[in-house]
């Protein structure tokens, strides 16, 4: 039983530091709270919906819908996100939080209020044993998903030019430019990969988690306290708040259920005294 659910939080965990990586790149280049990053979570899964209703098939709802919140993404950035990058925060704030319920209200104007639920690919479906207990073999892929998108992004923040850039933009922007990089260009294609992992997000929630309009603003709360746990703009921060957060939401869900919401807020607000900027400070 235990297992199972070490399992569970795991896959949690998993969905969250999908989520929560794109915040901590987007917040990372740019220093934007970006509240309507729920909402672009709310709209890969519809999308992906609808894509895959209309084709059959999850892996290339999962490919448009990855391409598409790319765009939208960087047409955030653009219009957006560059010119409240040094806004009062609180504008920030209300810009971004106005977003989501414009992203909220376009999606029950096209798909209504009515929830949906996606089918999960084929070959995923079916269970396998674990201590004497069938786990979903599509939850287990929701875990192989989130290494592979954390693998990624680290190969691809600390091994490559364009990481280099990256990593040196969300430091001293203005050094950064002076030196021949277009910071705007490296800002807005890092938004625009922030967009597709939300994106990405939504789908691979579907299958088990039913669509609705409200479903941005459910996960978006968590992946702000992973966020914060971990540092803003730490990646490796935010991936183990992400586990820890995964783990409380499950057992806390199974033996603590009147307090289990408050479980993660509970220990945001013990990282927080212990060390103000988060398990792993400010980094990306």
């Amino acid at each position: 039983m235990i297992t199972l659910q070490l399992l569970n939080g795991l896959v949690y965990g998993s969905l969250l530091i999908i989520m929560a990586s794109g915040l901590v790149l987007i917040y990372g280049l740019r220093r934007v709270v970006n509240f309507a990053h729920g909402s672009l979570y709310m709209l890969g899964a519809y999308i992906g919906y609808s894509v895959s209703a209309y084709t059959n098939s999850q892996w290339l709802a999962l490919l448009v819908v990855c391409f598409l919140m790319a765009i939208i993404g960087y047409l955030l950035d653009k219009f957006c996100f560059k010119i409240l990058q040094d806004r009062d925060p609180i504008a920030t704030v209300l810009v971004t939080y106005g977003l989501l319920l414009v992203f909220e209200d376009i999606v029950q104007t096209i798909w209504g209020k009515a929830n949906y639920s996606l089918d999960a690919p084929e070959i995923l479906r079916g269970s396998i044993e674990l201590s004497g207990m069938p786990f979903p073999i599509y939850r287990l892929s929701i875990i192989i998903v989130g290494v592979l998108v954390t693998a990624c992004l680290f190969l691809w923040l600390n091994k490559t030019r364009i990481g280099l850039f990256v990593r040196a933009a969300s430091t001293d922007p203005l050094t950064t430019a002076t030196q021949g990089v277009n910071t705007d260009w490296v800002s807005g294609s890092v938004v625009a990969i922030g967009a597709a992992l939300a994106g990405i997000a939504g789908v691979v929630a579907a299958p088990f988690l039913s669509l609705a309009p409200t479903m941005g603003s459910d996960i978006l709360v968590d992946s702000f306290v992973v966020v914060v746990i971990g540092g803003l703009g730490s990646f490796g921060g935010a991936f183990a708040a992400a586990m820890i957060v995964g783990q409380l939401q499950t057992f806390g869900a199974v033996y603590a259920q009147d307090v289990a919401s408050l479980l993660p807020f509970l220990l945001m607000l013990v990282v927080l005294i212990w060390k103000p900027s988060g398990i792993a400070g400010s980094r990306v």
